[in-house]
């Protein structure tokens, strides 16, 4: 019996260890100040003091890169200092108040006290920012960052500038940071979630099985019919062909690739920066699935080429 005893405590004690690590590594398991928080690269110098301790707190509460709230910040009022309507008193003609610029409607759903002074106000940026940052987390950030900003403002040149901002902000191309951010960019590398592990395990199950054009398996399959038939079986539908797998999107910056990134290039008869002809699975370090070409298996290959059109990310797309 006491050895029975001690199992099953050291069972209790393994699992809270573990409870802990994934506290710590999942945005909005109940520990987001965990979350990598990026260095302030070059231009963070003209963010007024007060909203650049309101960014990195509310990055910090919700799990969201500082960056990212400071770069809507600054395309939405620069930072409180624009000169547009809405931003200190009443609203743009899109309806749209505040610095952060809420809609009425989106604002009663998620606005928050801030500063906890017993109101919720639109135009203080100590309740605007965290009710951006609650908002954003709804929507999917960070794993789904782009996803999120889109439903910001139905825009694609929006999110891109917003991006491109927050990289700016972060000092994309730094050093790792002291608190341990492997890449100060916009994106927070976490581990698989359960659809992307999911396609990988399945995809690692077929290495070995020959390549034949048109195939999705069983026995055999091509570069989309791999990957395709990898999130079916994790629950998650994509397109058949590479060219429409790519247009599916989300859309993933290089160097923010994640294990169950699709990897693009431009490849093959016919293909182009538009319509891509092949298509792996990343799986960390470098490194895809892929069924390359007639004469080949399903293997693992490094994906740095110059062929190298980019990456999207289908796991985003579930719900």
């Amino acid at each position: 019996m006491p050895l029975v005893i001690g199992a099953f405590v050291g069972i209790l004690v393994l699992m809270a260890v573990l409870v802990a690590v994934i506290g710590a590594v999942i945005p909005g398991s109940g520990n987001a100040g965990a979350t990598c928080q990026p260095q302030a690269g070059p231009g963070t110098e003209s963010i007024p003091a007060t909203y650049l301790a309101l960014y990195r707190k509310a990055g910090a509460e919700y799990g969201i890169g500082w960056n990212v709230l400071a770069a809507v910040g600054k395309v939405e009022s620069d930072h409180g200092r624009g000169p547009g309507s809405g931003i200190r008193t009443g609203t743009n003609s899109a309806g749209a108040a505040g610095p952060m610029q809420f809609l009425a409607e989106t604002w009663k759903a998620f606005g928050v006290d801030g500063d906890n002074d017993g109101r919720r106000n639109i135009y203080d940026p100590a309740d605007a920012i965290p009710a951006a940052a609650r908002y954003l987390h709804h929507n999917g950030a960070p794993d789904k960052i782009r996803a999120a900003l889109f439903q910001y403002n139905h825009s694609d040149t929006y999110v891109d500038s917003l991006l491109a901002q927050a990289r700016a902000y972060a000092g994309h191309g730094a050093a790792p940071d002291s608190d341990g951010c492997a890449d100060p960019g916009v994106f927070t590398v976490v581990p698989p979630g359960k659809a992307a592990a999911a396609a990988i395990a399945f995809a690692r199950a077929q290495l070995g099985k020959p390549y034949a054009w048109g195939a999705a398996g069983p026995n055999a399959f091509d570069c989309s019919g791999l990957v395709y038939a990898a999130y079916r079986a994790a629950g998650v539908t994509i397109p058949r062909v590479s060219g429409d797998q790519w247009r599916h999107g989300p859309h993933i910056p290089t160097g923010h690739e994640q294990p169950g990134d699709l990897v693009f290039f431009n490849s093959g008869p016919g293909t182009s920066a538009r319509n891509p002809g092949h298509v792996g699975l990343v799986i960390g370090a470098g490194k895809m699935i892929a069924a390359p070409h007639t004469g080949t298996v399903v293997q693992i290959q490094p994906y740095t080429r110059p062929s190298l059109l980019g990456f999207t990310r289908p796991a985003a797309a579930r719900p």
